[in-house]
């Protein structure tokens, strides 16, 4: 059996490709893609495979992109961290999912599913994933619910609503909460801003702060603004003067 694993996070897709290994009795070839452009070139120029295992919010794009880009005869299942976010239109298209961090328990019911997916994926009509990407291009006001991280060993789910910021620090993203807890996503700022959606705002090059952590604002030097936070938080966090106009109508609105 031969499967592809599209998931930028790399952690993630080890566990995956050893999870499906276990699961699976017989031979089993994987190749693990890790960008919507990876993908691409590989699917274009490689028999097609018999499943495919494919994170929905890449670093470079949906991977809808993927599938419109190639035609692909290959079932597909999505892994993802949206909450019941366009999960019925998934099972409307023929398209089936497990959500993160999935389980033992859900991989294998997924897997279970592989030759009526097969099936369906035979047929003449095939999933629309012009209208799925349509749904969800608008990355500006939708989100995913949760942001992964990895400490230790495992991979954790922190949700939106408990995370105050995510700062550089030495080229280096940190997540903040408003518990005070510090944790390290394997995301840049550019990422992990289309993932937040607009309940976020990238305040600078260093910041990008949740609504929800504003108290309010102040005038600074040279008309720049300075927000003032309800957590503990050493650095000045400013918006600059290009920014300022913009970040006021988004703190109306959110």
């Amino acid at each position: 059996m031969n499967i592809v694993i599209i998931e930028d996070e790399r952690v993630v897709a080890e566990d995956l490709e050893f999870s499906i290994n276990q699961l699976i009795n017989g031979p089993v070839s994987i190749v693990q893609l890790h960008s919507v452009k990876e993908a691409v070139v590989y699917l274009k120029n490689n028999p097609s495979p018999d499943l495919i295992f494919s994170d929905i919010q890449l670093g470079d794009g949906l991977s809808f992109e993927i599938f419109i880009a190639v035609t692909v005869s290959a079932p597909v299942i999505f892994c993802t961290a949206y909450d019941e976010y366009a999960l019925d239109a998934f099972k409307a298209n023929g398209i089936d999912y497990i959500l993160k961090p999935f389980t033992t328990q859900t991989l294998e019911r997924a897997l279970q599913r592989y030759e009526e997916l097969k099936k369906l994926f035979s047929a003449d009509q095939g999933p629309q994933y012009n209208a799925l990407l349509e749904m969800l291009a608008d990355r500006g006001t939708q989100k995913s619910s949760s942001v992964l991280v990895y400490h230790q060993d495992k991979i954790i789910p922190i949700k939106l609503e408990d995370i105050a910021l995510f700062y550089l620090a030495n080229e280096v993203t940190n997540l903040l909460t408003f518990s005070g807890k510090t944790f390290y996503p394997n995301k840049n700022l550019d990422e992990l801003e289309k993932l937040c959606g607009n309940y976020f705002f990238r305040a600078n090059r260093q910041f990008l702060v949740s609504r929800k952590a504003i108290i309010d604002v102040s005038s600074f030097f040279s008309r720049k603004l300075s927000l003032n936070l309800n957590i503990a938080f050493g650095e000045r966090v400013v918006v600059s003067k290009g920014k300022a106009s913009q970040f006021l109508n988004w703190l109306a609105k959110a």
